[in-house]
């Protein structure tokens, strides 16, 4: 099984986060979570290790606002510059301002623009948050770029997986959030889109809010989250069951939001819930969105699944046989993260 790892996430590694109730706090998206993992697949004779092709920036400009994405290669080292901002601690840019709704309107003082486009307090910016955030990108496009072609003699089907870091399933088309910069699988299914019909799982804890807004007005790609309801976790503002879709979108997109203390048997359930809507749409390709914080005890999740479990929803999934990339997203239980994903992954391998 390809496995698609960059080093340059070592450059993404903010100090800190604003966390509820406004309290400094160290990171939890730290580079050890990719190193774990990564150490844990180098310990299984399936899971080759590489380095990811550069694809440009086109395939991120087709998701992602272009004046967006000039924001995030620029805006740190623009405050590293800005005099009158001299006194303060820039160890990581964060702002202080948010625009309230329907007030859109971007403003040219660059901590102005870091409110409209960074939406919470936990995506900073800092120096290498940009080359991480393209090598992610580059990962998840490598990834769908293996299973798009074909494998001879036939086989099981092509499986491939992203070890992004950072994530990116809360990233809009114009704003970072939750961790996340650039929506890596949603720029790897938009590209897969073009050669057929994709369809996304997101089994985060969190609901995949950014690649919902991506996608709701299309047909051709269908998002399905199974995360924790949004009434009372993060994001809060998207995840519900009633938003299926826009206009050609209606209908191709699906929340299935489940409550707190949520163990195996009842997420296996919704997995396979999933499973009939990815079967009943026929798609040509599989991206999987993986966050292993559904697992009981995760620092940022309040399911309890087991490892098992996952290793089980990693089986029903693979039992689609389709042309499946995984992409990482979150999980933050150090520990237990890269046997986790072994997990998952050692049914496709």
């Amino acid at each position: 099984m390809k496995i698609y790892y960059s080093d340059a996430h070592l450059q993404h590694n903010p100090p800190f986060e604003i966390y509820d109730g406004g309290e400094k706090y160290p990171h939890l998206e730290v580079p050890e979570r990719a190193e774990r993992i990564l150490a844990a697949l180098k310990q299984n004779t399936w899971a080759e290790i590489f380095a990811p092709e550069d694809f440009g920036l086109d395939p991120i400009l087709a998701v992602h606002d272009p004046d967006y994405i000039t924001f995030l290669h620029s805006a740190y080292h623009e405050w590293l510059q800005t005099e009158a901002d001299a006194g303060y601690d820039k160890t990581a840019l964060l702002p202080a301002t948010f625009p309230p709704r329907k007030q859109r309107r971007k403003p040219k003082a660059l901590l102005g623009k870091a409110g409209y486009y960074i939406s919470d307090l936990s995506a900073p910016l800092v120096a290498g948050t940009y080359a991480a955030a393209l090598a992610a990108a580059n990962c998840a496009l490598s990834g769908a770029k293996s299973v798009s072609q074909p494998v001879y003699p036939p086989q099981k089907p092509a499986a491939t997986f992203a070890l992004c870091r950072p994530p990116g399933h809360h990233a809009g088309k114009a704003n970072c959030a939750g961790y996340c910069y650039v929506n890596n699988a949603a720029v790897a299914a938009n590209w897969l889109s073009k050669q057929g019909k994709t369809a996304i799982l997101d089994i985060d804890y969190h609901a995949g809010n950014g690649t919902q807004e991506i996608f709701y007005d299309r047909a051709d790609v269908l998002t399905i989250s199974i995360h924790a309801d949004p009434d009372n976790e993060y994001p809060y503002y998207s995840g519900y069951a009633d938003e299926t879709g826009r206009g050609t979108g209606l209908g191709f997109h699906h929340n299935l939001p489940l409550p707190a203390g949520t163990g195996d048997q009842t997420y296996l359930g919704t997995v396979e819930k999933a499973i009939a809507l990815i079967m009943a749409y026929l798609p040509s390709f599989m991206v999987i969105s993986a966050g292993m914080d559904l697992y009981a005890g995760d620092p940022l999740g309040k399911f309890k699944v087991s490892q098992e479990g996952i290793h089980q929803i990693g089986k029903e999934i693979a039992g689609l046989k389709l042309p499946t990339l995984v992409v990482m997203e979150g999980g933050y239980n150090n520990a237990a993260l890269g046997e986790n994903i072994v997990a998952l992954l050692g049914n496709f391998a």
